[in-house]
């Protein structure tokens, strides 16, 4: 969601903030600024514009702001609207100190009405400000007309966020102190980059490859005290604590396009590579079943699990829907999905011997996190299914599967929803084998999933025919997704893609309940998408897509490609590779990416930076 970065050192500090802008871009934002100090000027210098990056570097080019001492912010709207005003970074007091927040404070209204009790003058209607005058209070009080310190900055920041409720990643520099930073984090992440005679700030790795090789997490209720040559971490319990450094891998972050118009079309296409990676080092032929590194429970607790609980949101929670069907099936447990928007302010009946999964691309969904920690609380093994190593809910699970996918910059997620999936299958023949499920029945399994890198490779070869279709559709303004079984999450996500990124009505649903209301909205001019690949359903929604076509409305068909029925009935056909039916919603979310890619380019929309939407939703 919101960016931020900063940097303290002896170069100039734009250059740093600017790329780092540019490379959280794809989180999603409405506003961006920054700000800088110079050892030689007296004031903080900021710039912000509501709009892009590109058009924020603009705005410095016809200035002259410089500093060895910055920071910067990509906004997502909450609080108040997508202006210059309301963007970050925000003055405390008189301007004795700037800061950037991503996060949501939830008492900001009170502290608000007390500040303006004191005289504070509020300009925006962030709750961010709140924070930024926070602070500047309790420093004038702390310093109380003395010299000041780097303490007193310390102290100041410390007790506003004592006094704060809700998330918060946030980072402020004090006029006084031209290569002084100060980090805090509750909720919403900070990495350090570590440099010689420099030091760089970030709220994911992205902006520091290339910048630094050596990285600090912050946790929860740490400071952290940022100069060029140190480093200082306290945590509010703890005290002072060491700081964690880990190694930044040199890959960590590929902004790169390769010669593709946009990230999500490199991205879908890249899908082959991440399914690998995601199965590279997990399938045991001599046991017949998968194996986990990151569990973090042994074969004999797993056993022991009675019911399993998958939590997300958007995407995440379908591939958790599709994970529900895999794990009931081959292993014979049952599981239960959730909202994990729902579930944090849920108390469902769970016994002990219940496990949750959080299943999320960033690590940083706030609902998901939220989730998994209110379940640890009572008491159940929490796991994450992730792609970012490091992040906060990767910190948070007692244990968990990275998908190894590499870094998704487009906001709708594609790589990262079938590395999921793949998972998911492995973790159900792991559950399999624990219990019933045959040793030749795990083979067989084995062998489908190690032919899917090659198989989603020839679905992609439906790319021309999609093209064709989606220049046939896409003035239409709503769209009915259908599928059965394994696919009727597929049909869900189908649906979701079409919305996020072209901005069409689309709904998805189980192909039999159409009957029961959707099939109302069927006219010639609502097209239907049908997942209808051949397996123990197959019969059955073919008797659904007749439905709609007695209706009158236009029906393109996912099928296998040696389907010897559905084109005489559809009127479109996308033809994919033959699997099983358990890897089905795999193979058939390839056309149903490249449909919505399609559409929306079609329609003129940014594809990459879909309006409203944030990669990271680090906000309830």
């Amino acid at each position: 969601m919101c960016g931020i970065v900063g940097y303290t050192g002896n170069n100039d500090a734009c250059a740093f903030l600017i790329t780092g802008l540019q490379r959280l871009e794809y989180r999603g934002y409405d506003s961006a600024g920054i700000a800088t100090l110079s050892s030689d000027s007296p004031r903080i210098q900021t710039t912000k514009v509501a709009g892009r990056v590109a058009q924020l570097e603009s705005a410095l080019a016809a200035g002259t702001i410089r500093g060895r001492l910055g920071i910067g912010h990509t906004r997502w709207a909450t609080h108040g609207a997508a202006t210059e005003i309301n963007a970050h970074p925000h003055s405390g007091g008189r301007s004795v100190l700037s800061l950037v927040h991503n996060g949501v404070i939830e008492n900001y209204e009170s502290l608000k009405t007390d500040l303006q009790a004191k005289g504070f003058e509020f300009v925006s209607q962030t709750d961010t400000e709140v924070i930024a005058h926070l602070v500047a209070d309790h420093y004038a009080q702390l310093q109380a007309g003395g010299e000041p310190t780097v303490e007193h900055c310390v102290e100041a920041v410390q007790t506003a966020v004592s006094q704060l409720r809700g998330t918060y990643g946030l980072l402020v520099m004090f006029r006084d102190f031209p290569d002084l930073l100060i980090a805090a984090r509750c909720g919403s992440p900070l990495v350090i980059g570590v440099g010689k005679g420099e030091q760089f700030v970030a709220s994911d790795t992205s902006p520091l490859v290339g910048f630094a090789d050596r990285i600090v997490y912050l946790a929860d209720h740490q400071v952290a005290v940022i100069r060029p040559e140190s480093i200082q971490v306290l945590h509010r319990d703890q005290g002072r604590v060491r700081p964690d450094v880990h190694v930044l891998s040199s890959d960590s972050v590929d902004v790169n396009m390769e010669g593709f118009n946009h990230f999500m079309l490199k991205e879908i296409y890249e899908q082959p590579q991440s399914i690998q990676n995601a199965l590279r080092g997990r399938l045991d032929r001599d046991n017949a079943t998968a194996k986990f590194g990151g569990l973090n429970l042994t074969p004999q607790q797993l056993r022991g699990v009675q019911r399993i609980v998958l939590t997300g949101c958007g995407t995440s929670w379908h591939s958790a829907l599709v994970g529900e069907y895999l794990i009931e099936e081959l292993a014979r447990v049952p599981v239960e999905v959730e909202y994990a928007s729902e579930l944090r302010y849920r108390n469902p009946p769970t016994d002990h011997a219940t496990i949750v999964f959080g299943i999320t691309q960033s690590g940083e969904t706030a609902d998901t996190l939220a989730a998994l920690r209110e379940m640890k609380r009572k008491g159940h093994h929490t796991l994450a299914i992730c792609n970012v190593i490091g992040s906060s809910i990767a910190q948070a699970a007692d244990g968990g599967i990275y998908l190894h996918a590499g870094p998704e910059i487009g906001v709708a997620s594609t790589k990262a929803f079938t590395s999921q999936l793949t998972v998911l299958t492995m973790l159900a023949l792991y559950f399999g084998r624990l219990r019933h499920l045959s040793f030749e029945a795990g083979q067989r399994v084995i062998e489908q999933l190690e032919r899917l890198p090659h198989l989603v490779e020839q679905a992609l070869a439906c790319h021309d025919q999609v093209k064709e279709i989606a220049a046939h559709y896409h003035t239409a303004n709503n769209f009915l997704y259908l599928g059965r079984k394994f696919n009727f999450p597929t049909a869900l996500e189908g649906a979701l893609k079409l919305k996020e990124i072209s901005y069409i009505h689309a709904e998805g649903y189980p192909a039999a309940e159409m009957k029961h209301g959707p099939i109302a909205l069927v006219d010639e001019h609502t097209p239907s998408v049908f997942i209808v690949p051949q397996g123990t359903v197959y019969e059955k929604v073919l008797s659904n897509l007749q439905e709609v076509k007695a209706r009158g409305g236009p029906v393109i068909a996912i099928v296998d490609h040696d389907d010897p029925q559905v084109a005489r009935l559809a009127d479109n056909v996308i033809r994919i590779p033959q699997v099983e039916d358990f890897l089905q919603p795999i193979v058939a979310s390839i056309p149903l990416q490249l449909l919505s890619y399609e559409i929306a380019l079609l329609r003129g929309c940014d594809v990459d930076k879909p309006r409203n939407l944030a990669k990271s939703v680090t906000v309830e």
